[in-house]
């Protein structure tokens, strides 16, 4: 059956079926507006993604389950990067009308699923259709303790800068997938299926170790490139520092300009944050804890700007980095 065989009205009372109301909310789908409740003493955080069909992502690189869930991580992320809880999700979805209901039931199992990992639930949006390609649009909310607010612009100099898990896998897949090549399991699951690090934000705001954080979805150097605006620092980043996983070691064996891809390709959905060097030793066990690397990059400096390091101690400027929709 198709989408416009089942009707707009047809759909939301299907997935008004599938997604119960969730705790917290008062009035969810199926009011003009939902009702929703914070902790007390708590901020809210709200923030917005689109995923445009083409541009974000194709239909025959990837299934509609794990779309769904790209779909919440990739706005969870964000939530992750200012040490907040994740809690309610909106979904607006442009369809095209030849779109058929299994693979948009597909879809929302894997939003659904996604949702209920990071402890989200999906209280409202809209539909329409779409004369071209599919788009989805998520806004998400969360909300974090008043005093444990982790933005952009706290880092100092002296500083160390930390990411989490490995850069690249996700733009290495990419360039796979556009030169006709399958990329193995893990960079194409890097890619289709992110992890958000909520357990990480949460802890480091809890514990008042980041002064600064942000998520990478455009790539280090760009978004490196905000918190160092926004702290008003300067930073160097140690190229031979960066975590790679092994798939992405073994690619850049064989073509070593690869590397510009841990840099600069975006879509690692990791959180890049500072921390005071006095407090580094505090890293290793929250590392263990949550089963996940914790590497240090770089540090921050007083001057302007990023500059990057290679093994030889050879100092470059990094051009424009990461994805801008607007450069081409």
């Amino acid at each position: 059956m198709k989408i416009a065989q089942l009707g707009e009205f047809g759909f939301i009372s299907r997935l008004r079926r599938q997604c119960p109301p969730g705790p917290g909310v008062r009035l969810g789908i199926g009011d003009d507006c939902a009702a929703l409740e914070i902790p007390p003493g708590e901020l809210l955080l709200t923030t917005t993604d689109l995923l445009l069909e083409q541009v974000h992502f194709r239909r025959e690189w990837t299934d509609w389950h794990r779309l769904g869930r790209k779909s919440v991580a990739v706005n969870v992320s964000d939530i992750a990067a200012m040490g907040g809880t994740p809690r309610y999700l909106f979904l607006a979805l442009a369809l095209p009308a030849d779109l058929e209901v299994t693979a948009l039931d597909a879809f929302i199992d894997g939003f659904l699923a996604a949702a209920a990992d990071y402890g989200a639930s999906l209280a409202g949006g809209d539909t329409c259709r779409s004369p071209g390609p599919l788009l989805i649009s998520v806004t998400a909310e969360g909300s974090v303790p008043a005093g444990e607010l982790v933005g952009r612009s706290g880092a100092r100099p002296g500083d160390a800068i930390y990411v989490s898990g490995t850069l690249g896998d996700s733009a290495l897949a990419l360039r796979q997938l556009l030169a006709g090549e399958a990329p193995e399991a893990f960079l194409a699951e890097r890619h289709h299926n992110p992890s958000a690090r909520t357990g990480l934000g949460r802890a480091l705001a809890a514990a008042r170790l980041a002064t600064a954080m942000v998520d990478l979805s455009d790539g280090l150097v760009a978004d490196l490139g905000h918190l160092l605006t926004a702290s008003g620092v300067g930073g160097r980043v140690a190229t031979a520092s960066l975590p790679l996983s092994p798939a992405f070691r073994a690619a850049l064996a064989a073509e070593p300009a690869l590397l510009e891809l841990a840099l600069a390709g975006g879509e690692d959905y990791e959180l890049l944050f500072t921390v005071p060097p006095e407090r580094a030793a505090e890293l290793p066990p929250l590392a263990a804890q949550l089963g996940l690397a914790l590497t240090r990059v770089g540090e921050l400096t007083s001057g302007p700007g990023l500059v990057l390091v290679d093994a030889q101690r050879q100092e470059r400027t990094p051009g424009r980095g990461g994805f801008d929709h607007f450069a081409g």
